[in-house]
Formats: C-alpha cells, structure tokens, sequence
C-alpha cells in the first residue's frame, strides 16, 4: 500500500526518468542519464518512505512509528519513549492506544540529526490525545534531511489503536509520551519496534 503523501513526490520522480529517456535518445553519448533516473524513481517508490502496509494493533500502549527505540526516559509524571527511524523503515505513524484527538500543534527549531540528545528541540508536530489513562503525547520530530511533518486528522477525531495518525516526509524521530503512574514500559533503548503492532508499554490496573 502506498501512503498518499508520497504521490507528488513519485510523479516527480517518474516524470524526469521520462525526461531523461527522451534526452538520453537525442543524446545517446549521454547513457548515463536514463539510469539515474530510473534509480531516482526506484528509490522513492520502493526505498520504504512511503510505503504503508496493514497493520494489525498489538497489546498496550502500542508504538507510534517503526523504527529502533532510543531511549526509554522518565520526566516527573510522565514517561516518554522515542523511536528513531532510518531510511529502510515505513514513515506512516500509527496511533498508540483509543481515545480521541484533542489537538495539533506546531512548534518551529533546527534541525539536529534526529538521534541526536540536542533533538527534542527540533521542528515538530505534536498530539495530544484524550485516553481512558488520561493525556498521552505524540511527538513527530524532523531531522537533517526531514522537512515536513503531516498529519491526517483534525482535532475533536475519534482514534482507533493502530490507525493511521500522519507522516515525517523523509524523516526522523517519534516520541511518544505517556502517564508514568498508568503504564510499564516493555522496550529497552535499541530495540526495533514496528508501529502500530509492537507493545512499548503495558497498562496498569
């Protein structure tokens, strides 16, 4: 399945491999040409950005983002999970547990490397979700080649565990930030974890 995001970026990518070919038969001393545009088109379609497959929710509190857990951190009541996700991993971010959207927000800054300590403080979106356990925080975080953060619902939006929530163009980093008193988490700092499917916390009783 192909996330909708990445139909722009797709017809561009095609669009100058058919470019290419064209010049390439006007200008055969040029074969290198078709080549690069073909691998242009093969990396977007296929190198995972945009790719959105179904997902079956898991347990718990499941992850946001596919990816590799970078660091498990408790900040007074709250407990904040954040996944770092490399070229290979899908970028759709699912959402972690019902309830339902009570905003959206922006908040501009750098762009640090997103596995980076320094990149909490990076351009973000941020969601804020009402749960049976209370608040709970879906953090997207760009990084150096990252450049835009989308979301694909609106506040006041009933969520389902697992549902598709946004996307990070090209990009970077999710936290996910929970009641500490509510939850368990279940992941350790680099493990690799699938959105949507993959527990990061069980819930208290």
């Amino acid at each position: 399945m192909w996330a909708r995001t990445g139909t722009p970026f797709l017809l561009i990518s095609g669009g100058a491999t058919v470019a290419l070919a064209l010049l390439w038969a006007f200008r055969p001393w040029l074969p290198w040409l078709v080549p690069l545009g073909l691998a242009a088109f093969l990396l977007v379609l296929f190198l995972i950005f945009f790719r959105d497959p179904e997902r079956a929710p898991g347990g718990g509190i499941v992850a946001a983002a596919d990816g590799r857990v970078l660091g498990v951190t408790e900040e007074g009541d709250r407990l904040r999970i954040a996944t770092f996700m490399n070229v290979t991993n899908v970028h759709v971010n699912r959402v972690p547990f019902p309830g339902y959207l009570v905003r959206v927000d922006d908040r501009g800054g750098p762009k640090k490397p997103a596995f980076s300590p320094d990149a909490s403080g990076n351009s973000q979106k941020r969601y804020l979700f009402g749960t049976p356990l209370g608040l709970i925080e879906v953090v997207q975080i760009t990084g150096m080649v990252a450049r835009r953060c989308v979301a694909w619902k609106g506040a006041g939006s009933p969520c389902r565990k697992g549902e598709r929530m946004g996307i990070i163009v090209f990009g970077s980093r999710v936290d996910v930030v929970l009641p500490r008193s509510r939850v368990r988490p279940v992941v350790r700092p680099g493990q690799k974890v699938r959105g949507g499917t993959d527990t990061l916390a069980e819930v208290l009783a």
